[in-house]
């Protein structure tokens, strides 16, 4: 159960004061003895919300949240096939800050920071530094968008676009509403899992007042990160007039079977979250051991087929580079 003196603090309070100390995280779940199997990294440290902190099981060195942020030596064998850019997508970065891959919608870097660290980001070694949308490119971007009026659709992403401030995300609502050919806005979050008080009513009073459609896609993956609180702050998006969608990452001895899939996807339907993507892990560097093998992940998917209704069985796919569109996997031949 989360600690209420957590959550009665505002998002930003609860964003500025995230764990960053792998020995205050193994402390507070009285896990030294995992002591021996972490490492510190250089790069894309340890980041967890004590919100997202406070869902986990005391004394569970399994715990399937735990597992997802906590920096393994196994982060650190090179494995062949997995690299730092597995959707080569700077060769789709026509405008700094920009991502054209899919033809209809574009997608926009707003920020580099996550308020939280998992282990299995695909973008953990991208570039934000030189992808950061400045003042002046906010322009180029608006340009860009009107001289594509195949874009429909414009992706907020990062890092997750909610780690940034009201102030800053509104302005970019005002800017792309004001680019006629767009009818939906889409933003991507981890937020509304690890700090559900992001999801306030400031926020949620802007959503609902947008002439373009709003799609939030969340992204949970196992559904101890949905409890009756971050239930609460969904249903008040949905009732904000916020669509839902989840996707998730099939992370090998994380989620990998029918009953952790099974109870997700029901308690995401709870919550008023319709499962959207069931992805197969992108093969980034560090990753590996979070791999299952496609033949499990189709004989998963099957099975979930026969125990779920289809309106909750996400879609299985894979993200490929160069691919503009996300691809299915060949349930029948793949195999």
């Amino acid at each position: 159960m989360i600690n209420h003196l957590i959550t009665q603090k505002n998002w930003q309070t609860q964003l500025s004061e995230a764990i960053t100390s792998i020995d205050e995280l193994l402390g507070l779940l009285k896990l030294e003895s995992l002591r021996s199997e972490v490492y510190i990294p250089e790069h894309f440290q340890l980041r967890v919300p004590r919100a997202f902190v406070a869902k986990m099981t005391v004394g569970d060195s399994n715990d399937p949240l735990l597992k997802q942020v906590l920096p393994n030596k196994k982060e650190q064998i090179a494995v062949t096939g997995y690299v730092a850019d597995p959707l080569s997508e700077n060769t789709h970065n026509p405008v700094k800050g920009l991502l054209h891959k899919y033809q209809s919608r574009v997608l926009l870097t707003i920020t580099g920071a996550c308020a939280i660290h998992c282990r299995y980001c695909f973008r953990q070694h991208f570039d934000y530094s030189a992808n950061m949308p400045t003042a002046d490119a906010k322009q180029h971007i608006i340009d860009y968008i009107s001289a594509h009026p195949e874009i429909n659709e414009v992706i907020l992403s990062g890092g997750d676009p909610l780690n940034v401030t009201n102030r800053r995300l509104f302005a970019w609502f005002d800017t792309l509403e004001a680019i006629p050919q767009l009818t939906t806005i889409r933003l991507h979050t981890r937020l509304p899992l690890v700090i559900p008080a992001r999801l306030d009513d400031a926020l949620l009073d802007r959503l609902s007042q947008s002439r373009c459609q709003i799609v939030m896609v969340i992204h949970c993956n196992h559904a101890n990160e949905i409890d009756a609180l971050t239930a609460e702050y969904l249903q008040r998006a949905r009732a904000a007039g916020v669509t839902l969608l989840n996707q998730a990452v099939l992370l090998k001895g994380i989620n990998d079977s029918v009953a952790v899939q099974t109870a997700l996807n029901q308690r995401l339907f709870a919550a008023g979250v319709l499962p959207y993507y069931l992805h197969v892990l992108d093969k980034v560097a560090g990753a590996a051991h979070f791999d299952s093998d496609v033949r499990a992940a189709i004989a998963l998917y099957w099975s979930l087929l026969a125990v779920l209704p289809g309106y909750l069985v996400p879609k299985l796919v894979r993200e490929l580079p160069n691919k503009p569109f996300k691809v299915p996997i060949d349930i029948y031949n793949d195999a």
